[in-house]
């Protein structure tokens, strides 16, 4: 016996004689052919559900006390350390009397909210979790899961329900944090950050590798699910021409139009010329680009000093991406003469 958990204390999947167990611990065929829990699922889960609410709905028999965004739980150190983040706080962290306290500041972590973080707290204890995972708090579970570490699975659960839940109703919440995330630029680094990003890149570093998903997803929303949502370019509902000829305005194309008037600009050109963009032909995207850049002349580009610019590259072809091209260039400051008098 070398003292550690595992096999050598009765917890192994053989008996004495190296045979496995017999077959009724193992899964078993019940009524009309579905699989029923065996005894040995029931006594798992009747643990884990044991664990949830006496544990962490219940906080009883606690040995550690966590402070988090003014609020306290009383906790296990045995379950915390399935987390990394929080099995170094409690190495690092002195015991008085039995017990352990230890605090966890969140205050550079602003997309980390409490609800976020109980919900990946306890799924350390149990997928009971799950059960309070919603489209609306998803983000900042995922956030929370991704900065206490080992749950890849809550992370999935939590990235694929933030991943559907992008709609035109919250695109505007989906943009601010597309903004926050750096472009990537073509050799797979980070272009540099507007001036007024410069404080909000912490502001997504917590969410790892998914930061760059979610920012993937949103354009992919931006770019081919958002113009099908709203039928722009389709035979039911055709862009209007001109807008400017007395013809009725198409009002998916309206609503489109408001949207990418406030995207963020790498993300808008980047939709704009890309072939994925599907709102009809070179023309009509390009009078779509065109009427954008009217609209964001008076919101972010105007907010940011830039000069937008689209151009329609005639003869180009389609074989080498858009013909519609987007520019920027920032507006130089008047410069002042001072005359010696």
């Amino acid at each position: 016996m070398n003292g550690h958990g595992g096999p050598s204390n009765g917890a192994g999947t053989a008996d004495a004689g190296g045979e496995p167990y017999p077959n009724h611990v193992g899964p078993s065929t019940g009524v009309n052919g579905y699989a029923q829990p065996t005894p040995y699922q029931l006594h798992n889960e009747a643990i884990v559900h044991h664990l949830f609410h006496a544990g962490f709905q219940t906080g009883n028999y606690a040995d550690t006390v966590l402070h988090v965004l003014q609020n306290m739980y009383r906790l296990h150190a045995i379950i915390l350390s399935r987390s990394p983040f929080l099995a170094h706080l409690m190495s690092t962290s002195p015991q008085s009397g039995g017990q352990r306290t230890i605090y966890v500041h969140l205050e550079q972590e602003p997309e980390v909210t409490h609800e976020g973080f109980a919900i990946a707290m306890g799924y350390l204890y149990s997928a009971e979790s799950l059960n309070a995972l919603r489209p609306e708090n998803a983000r900042a579970v995922l956030a929370a899961a991704c900065l206490l570490g080992g749950m890849d699975d809550l992370c999935g659960y939590a990235y694929e329900l933030c991943r559907q839940s992008i709609s035109i109703e919250n695109v505007g919440e989906w943009l601010e944090f597309a903004e926050a995330v750096p472009s990537p630029s073509s050799d797979g680094s980070s272009t540099p950050v507007e001036p007024h990003q410069l404080q909000q890149p912490s502001r997504t570093a917590v969410f790892g590798p998914y930061a760059q998903r979610l920012r993937e997803d949103v354009f992919h929303f931006l770019a081919v699910r958002l113009p099908n949502i709203l039928n722009v370019g389709g035979i039911s509902t055709p862009v209007t021409p001109q807008a400017d000829a007395g013809a009725p305005s198409d009002a998916g194309r309206d609503t489109l139009l408001q949207i990418y008037a406030r995207v963020p600009f790498d993300l808008f050109k980047a939709a704009v010329e890309s072939p994925t963009f599907q709102i009809g032909s070179d023309q009509a995207r390009f009078k779509f680009a065109k009427d954008a850049i009217e609209l964001r002349k008076r919101g972010v580009a105007r907010g940011q000093g830039a000069e937008e610019t689209v151009v329609l590259a005639f003869g180009g072809g389609n074989f080498g991406g858009s013909t519609v091209h987007v520019t920027r260039k920032l507006r130089k400051r008047p410069l002042w003469k001072v005359n010696a008098s």
